[in-house]
């Protein structure tokens, strides 16, 4: 066959190829200039009855679309909530409104490990959540005894989501996505008949900072205020300057020191009486003789650096020979590599009790955070299995547990967008404390959490302008979420209880 002939039917079979493309591209360029039908919100409930907190409590609960629009009426989101109210409604009943972080995180975590009426079973131990079925138990520490909660999934979170032709930049960000959550909160406070209610806020993770922006977007809203009672906050990060590892950023390596004592006491490393004395130790060490010799750089003398690094050594039971080599900052990635390197295992960022097992050991970081696979197939069988088929949410979308579209198109500035910034909203909640002289704060960390240290917790809300009378301050046996451990669970559930009884 000659090469003319082989290029005719080349050309041949490639226009053949290329019709139906076409048909299909003409067919979406007419399906996408016919507007978007609008989403219709729906509403399902159901009559429940539980016992919590050692009451038996009758609630509905009721998971619902709120339709967020712009200012020609064209609906932007839809934000779906998950509430839990006592019946019969009472108008003057504590109200807690709740959701996780990420940002890009649904409600799952904390609704179905923490405050839910159900909770899944996963190990308290650990372990891997393995394969299903996950049964779905009564859960006795829920809040319902004490406040109606209401669980909120933000845009790109859960079944939650931005309308087709919504620009992105309009809900992901700091101040974006407070404006969505403040009008969520408006609307359920009006639709309820709520206003009278004592209102608590909070969340988990990049939901304590959500709560500070959501603090100042309710409480700093000249023409429709709503008043808070109280922030919950649960493994909080509020200066994210506390998690840059850039050169010549110290505070990284001070925060997490204490964090690296527990881990090393709790996998046998150090020696301490208690998770309570040594993380007093690496406190103490940490803004002291530690951060003293890393800011003096290389002015700091042998002698000094000799007896930092061999205290350093006994606080997080790495070798003085690492430490060295490591300069005496040990990222946190490095640190759950090499803290069990010997026995060919890692530990979670999420949680260092956890422990997993790399493709090889020569590595410097892990595959994988073992504190999150071991626990998030049993979350996302839950809410699936309580939504869809309990509840009756009628959906095709898949529930974001973890969802990656708002992460991708964050803005993470409150002021000066044309560059890099500082980030602490931190001042936010002092500002809400200030103006309000009944909010209080509650503080909730893990001692073995990586992901936003509870040393580091300490260091944001002990600052100049956040009244200290007003904040409560617990600690838990596990990580970054301390739910996951059965006592820690109970115990979680006792302090926010008390916490909201006590206003």
């Amino acid at each position: 066959m000659n090469s003319r002939l082989i290029a005719a039917l080349a050309a041949a079979s490639t226009l053949a190829l290329a019709m139906p493309t076409l048909a299909q591209d003409a067919h979406k360029a007419e399906a996408a200039a016919k507007p978007a039908p609008s989403p219709e919100a729906q509403s399902r409930s159901r009559d429940l009855v539980g016992t919590f907190g050692g009451q038996r409590i009758a609630f509905k609960a009721t998971i619902a679309d709120t339709i967020l629009t712009d200012d020609a009426g064209k609906a932007e989101a839809v934000i779906v909530t998950t509430s839990y109210v006592k019946t019969p409604a009472d108008p003057t009943r504590p109200v807690f409104f709740i959701y996780n972080g990420g940002p890009g995180s649904g409600s799952v975590w904390l609704q179905m490990g923490a405050f839910g009426p159900k909770r899944v079973a996963i190990p308290s131990n650990a372990k891997d959540d393995g394969a299903p079925p996950y049964p779905l138990l009564d859960n006795p520490d829920s809040l319902l005894d004490v406040a109606d909660l209401v669980f909120i999934d933000p845009p790109g979170t859960g079944f939650s989501y931005l309308t087709p032709g919504t620009d992105p930049k309009k809900y992901y960000g700091l101040r974006q996505d407070a404006r969505a959550i403040g009008k969520v909160i408006r609307r359920w406070i009006n639709d309820n008949g709520r206003w009278s209610s004592p209102k608590y806020l909070g969340g988990e993770s990049y939901g304590t900072t959500r709560t500070a922006m959501v603090a100042d977007e309710l409480e700093g809203s000249t023409y429709n205020d709503v008043g808070l009672n109280g922030l919950i906050l649960i493994s909080t990060i509020l200066d994210f300057g506390v998690e840059d590892t850039t050169p010549g950023n110290e505070m990284a390596y001070v925060v997490t020191l204490p964090s690296m004592a527990a881990a090393a006491f709790y996998h046998g490393k150090v020696q301490a009486p208690s998770v309570e004395a040594i993380t007093a130790e690496a406190r103490a060490f940490a803004i002291g003789p530690f951060a003293t010799a890393l800011l003096k750089g290389q002015d700091l003398p042998a002698a000094e650096r000799a007896a930092v690094r061999k205290e350093l050594s006994r606080l997080t039971g790495l070798s003085e020979t690492y430490l060295d080599q490591a300069n005496l900052r040990v990222t946190d990635q490095r640190f759950y590599k090499e803290l069990l390197r010997d026995r060919g295992q890692t530990v979670g960022r999420l949680d260092a009790r956890y422990t997993g097992t790399d493709y090889d050991n020569a590595g410097e970081t892990p595959d994988n955070d073992p504190s999150f696979y071991g626990i998030d197939a049993g979350y996302t069988a839950a809410i699936n299995t309580w939504a869809r088929e309990t509840l009756g949410y009628r959906t095709d979308r898949e529930y974001q547990s973890i969802g990656r579209e708002p992460g991708n198109y964050w803005d993470w500035s409150l002021s000066q967008p044309d560059r890099a910034a500082y980030l602490n909203v931190a001042p936010l909640i002092g500002q809400a404390m200030r103006q309000n002289s009944q909010l209080r704060l509650f503080n909730a960390q893990g001692y073995y959490d990586f992901a936003t240290p509870f040393f580091g917790a300490e260091y944001s809300l002990k600052r100049p302008g956040i009244p200290q009378e007003r904040i409560t301050w617990k600690y838990y046996d596990a990580g970054h979420m301390m739910y996951v451990r059965d006592e820690d669970r109970a115990k979680l559930s006792a302090d926010v209880r008390a916490f909201i009884r006590a206003r």
